[in-house]
């Protein structure tokens, strides 16, 4: 009679285990049916740059929650902005078995919010965006603002050194998203806040991604505008290699760019990807079905900051000018602790030895208007993400 009892149980368990194992479509915990699904605008065997943060980010994420990259992640890359081949990758995904599926890029957008409509039973979540619903599909970015500001300084201290006040950045857009405006300000806000006397030449691709181009224009800045540092709001680590090739110095964006251009990088605003993405999978394990995912994560739209650790800047590197580390630590520590935030009325000045004071004064775009009066609080954060379509005084489009 135990004997089969024993086996009458053993049945019911193996029936209950596959009720509750799903297939791509229920969230149910982290067990090892549980899929993470990726597209990719670039490589996944990017080794720098854009695609390679975020891959990295996920595998990292992953590993913390002790899942199987090479059982539980689906991948398709190198996936254009085209809504059509972005369907056709989540229709891939999805038929993998994917729980959740992470979209990179800004202009997978379209694609995701209908997808998320066509698949309920699927979390979407989609970076660097803004649209969203109230249930199985969020966005993702983070104040790459405050990191932007951190590696401006690290460039404003090298200009001061090398006695050279212009400053060159390659990036994707330019006011037409906020995305970039907002970054570029940053970045040019802690420039001046250690040279006052910095400008800051922008070069705009219109494109997220186009390497020769990345170091065509960064050429053109060095060689058109005088440019002693670059920096950049694109993909790949070109315009760090071009300013090797010139002798001069760069900021880079995404990931430590040191090791492609090692006589020339100093820091790179960088993102810790794994933050958000650990987050999202255990709020989508957690959830239980998909349309309780963005009740689990608590909004339609994650926002980290330094505070978070979501965003940051890598290394320093032995090319930095001397106060570079205490200059940064010490404006860091502003912002982590909520003392002071980068588009307010009150202006960070930085001494060659990192000592940093603080004074009320306008923050005033690069047409003389008033954006933030002095001493007022910093731009709302639908601003920086949405609205942002100007450059602060010190910003030039070339």
């Amino acid at each position: 009679m135990k004997k089969i009892l024993a086996i009458i149980m053993a049945v019911v368990m193996i029936f209950g285990l596959a009720a509750c194992g799903g297939g791509g479509s229920t969230t149910t915990g982290g067990d090892a049916d549980f899929k993470v699904g990726a597209i990719y605008i670039n490589s996944k065997n990017d080794t720098a740059g854009y695609t390679y943060a975020h891959h990295n980010g996920i595998t990292t994420a992953m590993k913390e929650l002790g899942m199987d990259v090479n059982s539980q992640l689906v991948i398709v890359d190198e996936v254009p902005e085209d809504k059509e081949q972005v369907l056709s990758a989540i229709d891939t995904l999805v038929g993998e078995g994917a729980n959740i599926i992470f979209g990179i890029s800004f202009g997978y957008i379209d694609a995701f919010e209908e997808a998320a409509a066509a698949y309920p039973d699927v979390v979407f979540s989609h970076g660097t965006g803004y649209k969203s619903n109230d249930t199985n599909f969020n966005n993702y970015f983070g104040r790459a603002y405050q990191a932007r500001y951190l590696a401006g300084i690290a460039a404003g201290l090298k200009s001061l050194e090398t006695g050279n006040n212009n400053i060159g950045y390659v990036a994707a857009y330019g006011t037409e998203y906020a995305e970039t405006a907002s970054g570029i300000n940053g970045f040019a806000l802690g420039a001046m806040a250690v040279n006052p006397d910095a400008q800051v030449y922008v070069k705009n691709l219109g494109a997220w991604a186009d390497e020769v181009n990345e170091a065509a224009f960064a050429k053109e800045l060095i060689e058109s505008y005088g440019c002693g540092v670059i920096s950049q709001h694109c993909d790949s680590a070109q315009p760090q290699i071009a300013a090797e090739k010139a002798g001069i110095f760069g900021c880079g964006y995404n990931s430590d760019m040191t090791v492609d251009a090692p006589a020339a990088h100093l820091t790179a605003a960088i993102w810790n990807w794994n933050v958000y993405y650990r987050t999202a999978i255990e709020a989508a394990q957690a959830a239980g079905t998909a349309d309780q995912f963005v009740t689990t994560m608590g909004s339609p739209a994650y926002y980290g900051g330094l505070a978070e650790g979501f965003v940051d800047v890598s290394p320093l590197s032995e090319n930095c000018a001397a106060g570079t580390q205490e200059a940064i630590d010490a404006v860091k520590a502003l912002i982590v602790d909520g003392t002071w935030d980068v588009f307010s009325g009150v202006k960070l000045s930085i001494a060659a030895d990192g000592t940093v004071t603080m004074a009320d004064a306008d923050l005033v775009d690069n047409a003389g208007n008033v954006i933030v009066p002095a001493g007022g609080p910093s731009v709302e954060d639908g601003v920086i993400t949405g609205t942002m379509n100007y450059f602060v005084a010190g910003v030039k489009a070339v």
